[in-house]
């Protein structure tokens, strides 16, 4: 995350976190589509998730709107509601990750498929990249 956007700083706060919510959304359905004999428990779990991040996706997509009608003018109680969005973003991946954690690790369906392990560590990775740009923005000062 580069420091020179200025004024344009909470729109590009949100575009990381709309980005990486679109991608766990979308990494949801991977996951089912690459294990076809996934758990029950895991596939609705991956169901949920899917909605939930969607959510969330849209949320932020409702938070870009309102930066870009205020022509950027953004207020600082806007702009710490933007913090939090992105600090619930945060731990959602954490949370996100946990589970993705689990099914890597107590499926019986991903036991002996070496592709969805390296897949599945691809998207933990993915969504550690997300929760890395998040605590840099949250936490700098």
């Amino acid at each position: 995350m580069q420091h020179y956007y200025g004024d344009q700083m909470p729109l590009r706060i949100l575009d990381e976190a709309e980005f990486w919510k679109h991608q766990e959304e979308e990494h949801t359905v991977v996951i089912r589509e690459l294990v076809k004999n996934l758990e029950t428990q895991y596939v609705e779990a991956l169901k949920e998730w899917e909605k939930v991040l969607s959510e969330t996706h849209q949320r932020i997509i409702r938070f870009i709107e309102t930066v870009i009608r205020s022509g950027y003018d953004v207020t600082p109680e806007v702009y710490q509601d933007v913090l939090h969005l992105v600090k619930f973003c945060l731990d959602q991946s954490e949370q996100f990750i946990e589970l993705c954690r689990q099914i890597r690790d107590q499926s019986e369906a991903i036991k002996d498929n070496l592709t969805a392990k390296v897949v599945i560590n691809h998207i933990i990775r993915e969504s550690e990249y997300f929760i890395g740009i998040a605590q840099t923005i949250l936490y700098q000062k």
